[in-house]
Formats: C-alpha cells, sequence, structure tokens
C-alpha cells in the first residue's frame, strides 16, 4: 500500500508547476520595471515602420499598377530589322534613344531616391507603394532605350566607332548630354530631402503632364512596330504616374504656405528648362552645350524621321510643349500658385531666376 501512496505523490509531483515557472511573473514584472526607453531615432531615417493610410485611393492606384500589363522584352523586337534601315538612320535612332536615356534612364535612380525619401519622411504607405510601382516602371523604361540603342548600334550609346560624319555627331551630342544629365543628378541628390512632398509632387506631375503629351505624340507618328507599341506601353504608364500625382496633390496643396507656393513657381521654371531637353530644344541657363550640338541634333531628327521614327517638328513640339504647360497651369491655379514665364512657347507668367542648383523636376 505504501508503495502505491508513493507511486501518486511521486506522480503528483511530477505534474506541479517546476520551482522556477512560479516566479516567472514576479520576473517579468522585475524585467518590465528596469526596463529602459530605447534611444530617440534620428530624423531623415526609415525607422520606426509604420502603415498609416491617409489616401485610400492611392491603394487603388496601386493595386491597379501590380500588373502593368506588359513589359519589354515581350514586345514585337523580332519584327526590327537593322539592315533595312541606312547605317545614318541606325545612328540617328539610336541617338533619339539615348537622348530619351538622359531621362527615363535616370528614372529608376531618381524615383528611388525619392521612394527612400517617402520612407524617411514617415509618409504614408500608399505613398510608399505607388512610389515603387514607378520606380518598377521607369527601369522597363530604361529598358526600351537600352534593347533600341544595342540593336541600332551594338555596344552603344557610346562603345562603338562611328564611321560616318553623322555618327561622329551623334556620338559627340550623347557625350554632352550625358554630362549634363550627371549635373542634374548631382543636383539633385543633394536637394531632393530638402523641400517638402508638395513641392516635390509639383515637380513630379509636371514631368508627367510632359511626358504624357511626348509619348501621345510619338505613337501616333511612329510606324516602327515595336517602337510604336513601346511608346504606347510607356504612355500608358505615365499616365498612370500623373494620376498618383494629382491624387497626392489633391489633399497637399490646400496646405500649402506662402514659401511653399514661391518654391513651386521656381521649381517649374527649372522643370521647363530641363525637360525641354527632350521635349522642344534644350535652352540656355541649365544645359551646357557646345555652338554645334543643336545644328547636329537637327539633322539626327530629320533622319530618324524619315526612318519612320515619329519625332515630332520643332513647331509641333512647341505646340505640344504648350499644351502641357497650359494644363500644368490649369490644375495649379485654384490653389493661387503663380506661375513662370515661360517666353520660349509664348506662356508669360512671374519672371524668376533660374538656379541649377535646386532642380527637382522628375521625368
Amino acid at each position: 500500500m505504501n508503495s502505491v501512496n508513493d507511486k501518486l505523490g511521486n506522480l503528483a509531483s511530477s505534474i506541479q508547476e517546476p520551482p522556477e515557472k512560479l516566479t516567472e511573473v514576479t520576473d517579468l514584472e522585475k524585467l518590465l520595471f528596469e526596463t529602459g526607453e530605447a534611444p530617440v531615432i534620428e530624423k531623415k531615417n526609415i525607422f520606426p515602420l509604420e502603415w498609416n493610410v491617409q489616401t485610400p485611393k492611392l491603394y487603388d492606384i496601386y493595386d491597379g499598377a501590380r500588373d502593368p500589363g506588359w513589359a519589354p522584352n515581350k514586345l514585337p523586337w523580332d519584327t526590327l530589322d537593322p539592315s533595312k534601315f541606312t547605317q545614318d538612320q541606325r545612328y540617328a535612332i539610336a541617338y533619339w534613344f539615348s537622348l530619351l536615356s538622359v531621362f527615363d534612364g535616370s528614372g529608376p535612380v531618381v524615383f528611388a531616391r525619392a521612394m527612400i525619401y517617402t520612407y524617411e519622411a514617415k509618409e504614408e504607405d500608399p505613398i510608399r507603394k505607388c512610389f515603387f510601382s514607378v520606380v518598377r516602371d521607369e527601369m522597363n523604361h530604361e529598358e526600351i532605350c537600352g534593347r533600341a540603342i544595342k540593336a541600332m548600334t551594338p555596344n552603344g550609346p557610346l562603345g562603338y566607332e562611328p564611321t560616318t560624319p553623322l555618327g561622329k555627331l551623334a556620338r559627340n551630342n550623347v557625350e554632352w548630354l550625358y554630362y549634363n544629365g550627371s549635373r542634374y543628378w548631382k543636383g539633385f541628390n543633394a536637394a531632393v530631402d530638402k523641400y517638402s512632398l508638395p513641392i516635390l509632387f509639383t515637380s513630379f506631375l509636371f514631368g508627367e503632364v510632359a511626358s504624357s503629351t511626348l509619348f501621345h505624340g510619338m505613337y501616333e507618328k511612329t510606324t516602327i512596330p515595336v517602337f510604336k507599341e513601346a511608346f504606347k506601353r510607356i504612355g500608358q504608364d505615365e499616365g498612370r504616374h500623373l494620376g498618383i500625382c494629382l491624387a497626392v496633390l489633391q489633399k497637399l496643396l490646400p496646405q500649402l504656405t506662402p514659401e511653399d507656393k514661391e518654391m513651386i513657381t521656381l521649381q517649374l521654371r527649372a522643370g521647363f528648362v530641363f525637360l525641354s531637353g527632350i521635349l522642344f530644344e534644350p535652352p540656355e541657363h541649365f544645359w551646357q552645350l557646345p555652338e554645334t550640338f543643336i545644328p547636329a541634333q537637327r539633322a539626327l531628327e530629320e533622319v530618324a524621321r524619315s526612318a519612320g521614327l515619329g519625332i515630332l517638328t520643332l513647331e509641333e513640339r512647341k505646340e505640344n510643349w504648350k499644351t502641357a504647360v497650359l494644363r500644368m497651369k490649369a490644375n495649379l491655379d485654384p490653389y493661387g500658385i503663380e506661375f513662370p514665364a515661360l517666353p520660349e512657347v509664348g506662356i508669360s507668367g512671374k519672371e524668376v531666376s533660374f538656379d541649377a542648383e535646386k532642380i527637382i523636376p522628375i521625368f
């Protein structure tokens, strides 16, 4: 009997809480009492991570952007036969895409930097996600530039030796374009985190309005199938980017300070000067170019146009640019933002000085 009782006693002991478990609550309370506060996180940091939502509409735009419905490698590149073009036509087409790459080729890193900024500035989650989708889109646009250039000038845009005078002019122009692009990146990278989101997004909006105008015109006039499809798809992406900017600005523009409004006026002038490099012709101020640049570019455009690349004439580009500017002005007028004078396309407004170190526009 005793042995049975002993066994039952042992069994009861085995199912009791271990001695250390009895002090668990006490230990946790002690830990809590002794816990120190974490140091304050410095500003311009991506932490702490949060998922705040203030503009649900931006989630809808992001959801629609998850699958853009196209990819560069799915375009009909097999229909592009470089041998069907003359050597100078190949140089000229590659040149135009090299010009485009100053803007679209820099797009992924420019928007990636801006996306990082939205994390550092603790912007709402859908804004961050929309910027991610723009980075992805810009990478696709960059790929279009690279594929077109390499198809027409293997090892291009700079790693080949042109064999005609026009080809040599093209490569020299590209070197000057890339030099100016490097100056833009340096200025943008130094300035992006100095400005509030309304200023940044107004600049983004200008770029998207302008680019959607460009690609619509190019799509209508281009007869080369793969490039026609590319311009159509890029234009669709830019239209979505435009929707992102408008959704954000509808919330932000009513909150502008007088200083914000003044800075936006300056940024619009800077944006016009920079974007005119692709949408019109590079004006003075930011662009540092030799006297041979514009005549060479006009000759290259004419040859590319003869090959079926739908480059608008200078007068058509001027009218398209003016249309884009007026669309932009219509979006800003209700908020009391003075529009800068743009005499190059016949737009009157406030006369402002140009500061290359404050360039923020995005293509």
